[in-house]
């Protein structure tokens, strides 16, 4: 590396940074290392150990198994290949490290040893302790749909969560339906209440007094969606559309609907949340709020890689827009 550098004329770090595929190289010096290696038959056997020592992500989460996180990882995965970075998966750090700042310094600084330049959380909350931990040894950390969006020191990659939920029940307000029911997320989780704040607003633009018998919280989960929806639409006067917080739930909803022998969409419509690929294997098809998750995922990657490199992104909170994906889980209101 040495002999490169010098008949190159650039500085070993130089070299070293084309070694391994920097992009903070110029294009010209770039080609001039190249062309030293290859005119010397330079072929260095470790290339594949450092770089990966100094390009590998870690990225947190919980839901492995779900549509929306398998998504979102994708982009992760892709940017991360782009950028021939390594990406290593984690779940959630528990005690000590969750509680002590001394052992989530200790976690954070084994990261760092194996070569770790950033954390990705994807839809976890990070504890105080890593949070302050990752501050103190300047180790980036981005989180994806994070649970508490009001924590200054994370940068925080989303989407137009409230716009979304207005969007979902703007559609079946205009299809004339006026029960409205909600089932959402836990009301501890940031993006489930901006988007049922969504909810609220459109309702409210159009005059409808919230139904608060139609209101449910718990899980973004096909079992909470099958049970509140089984509870609804078992009541007297049940909803004629279910707007749901996420397309886990709503696919429970569709699912409690056939249970009960509803039709949908001629007597319920339904709604989800992210636009997953289930939506286009239910039956009937779902309508659905279509979040870029893949597009999420890429931005995660290239922000915390750019913050890696000393680079700070123009907001601590980015955010992509939806967009309604219109399918056949919706359709006019029952006539009385």
């Amino acid at each position: 590396m040495a002999d490169v550098a010098r008949l190159a004329g650039v500085s070993p770090t130089t070299a070293s940074k084309v070694l391994n595929g920097r992009s903070d190289v110029g294009a010209r010096t770039r080609e001039l290392v190249l062309g030293v290696m290859a005119e010397i038959g330079y072929k260095p056997t470790a290339v594949r150990h450092e770089q990966a020592r100094e390009r590998t992500l870690v990225t947190v989460l919980d839901i492995v198994e779900s549509r929306y996180a398998g998504t979102v990882l994708q982009g992760i995965l892709m940017a991360a290949t782009s950028a021939r970075a390594e990406l290593l998966l984690r779940l959630p750090p528990g005690e000590p490290i969750s509680e002590s700042r001394q052992a989530a310094g200790a976690w954070i600084e084994e990261q760092q040893a194996s070569g770790v330049v950033g954390l990705i959380a994807l839809a976890v909350a990070v504890p105080d302790s890593v949070l302050g931990a990752a501050e103190d040894l300047r180790l980036p950390v981005v989180t994806i749909d994070p649970i508490d969006t009001t924590e200054s020191r994370l940068v925080s990659i989303g989407s137009t969560n409230w716009a979304g939920g207005r969007s979902a029940t703007e559609h079946v307000i205009k299809l004339g339906h006026r029960r409205i029911g909600w089932i959402g997320g836990p009301l501890g989780s940031a993006p489930s209440l901006e988007r049922f704040h969504g909810y609220q607003a459109a309702l409210d633009s159009a005059g409808i007094t919230p139904d608060r018998a139609l209101i449910r919280h718990e899980a973004f989960s096909v079992e909470a969606g099958q049970r509140h929806a089984r509870d609804l639409l078992s009541s007297g006067e049940r909803p004629t559309a279910i707007v749901a917080g996420n397309d886990e739930i709503a696919v429970g909803v569709l699912a409690a609907a056939k249970e009960l022998g509803i039709p949908v969409p001629g007597e319920l419509s339904v709604t989800g949340f992210d636009d997953t690929p289930q939506t286009e294997w239910t039956t009937p098809r779902l309508t659905s709020v279509r979040q870029p998750l893949v597009g999420m995922g890429r931005m995660a990657v290239e922000t915390v890689l750019g913050m890696a490199d000393g680079v700070q992104p123009a907001s601590r909170h980015l955010q992509l827009a939806t967009t309604l994906s219109v399918r056949d889980s919706t359709g006019p209101a029952p006539s009385s």
